[in-house]
């Protein structure tokens, strides 16, 4: 069975900014490395159109090769949006999702093939809530950002997570690797 894993940036305070974090190149090659290990992305509409950012690269190239091979990466790999505004996604690799988020989730993870990556704070929230996330990759940035988008916002039941590995980037930022464990405690 495939894994469901939540890969997401966050400030050391909690808020996921995505100009919060240090975007470098070792940073970037991590997340195309995980792209190309995965067979899917799963965004809602806000991310979906934040990311379409990368097309921009694929025609006029930065300078830096590590950004020009996340947009390689971000580009190919199929992207499945939830999304109750958007009638349709103009990234060729990308489609919108006639399914609930559990129903699409539960059907990837029954077919043969590497994970699936979530890439999104709100399906994160959501599919914790569900308990269909097998491990979550929290960047954990060394900036205080104050405030903004809390990562576990609405959350009502209490979820302990086991630490399985970290990884540390010389810019500060660590990944903190975790699985759920199966015990929930009100």
């Amino acid at each position: 069975m495939r894994k469901i894993i939540a890969a997401i940036n966050m400030s050391l305070d909690g808020f996921c900014d995505h100009t919060a974090g240090i975007p470098d190149e070792e940073l970037h090659q991590h997340y195309t490395d995980l792209l190309d290990q995965a067979d899917s992305i799963l965004y809602g509409r806000i991310t979906y159109q934040l990311m379409e950012f990368w097309k921009t690269l694929l025609e006029n190239p930065s300078d830096e090769k590590s950004m020009n091979d996340f947009a390689i990466a971000i580009n190919k790999i199929p992207k499945i949006v939830f999304s109750h505004t958007l009638k349709d996604v103009e990234w060729d690799t990308a489609r919108l999702s006639n399914q609930t988020i559990e129903k699409e989730v539960l059907a990837l993870k029954q077919k043969s093939g590497s994970n699936i990556l979530i890439g999104s704070r709100s399906l994160i929230i959501q599919l914790m809530k569900l308990n269909l996330i097998d491990e979550y990759q929290f960047c954990v940035h060394p900036v205080v950002v104050g405030s903004g988008l809390p990562l576990f916002e609405n959350i009502n039941e209490r979820t302990i997570l086991k630490l399985i590995k970290t990884k540390t980037f010389s810019s500060g930022a660590l990944i903190l690797y975790y699985e759920p464990t199966k015990i929930h405690l009100p």
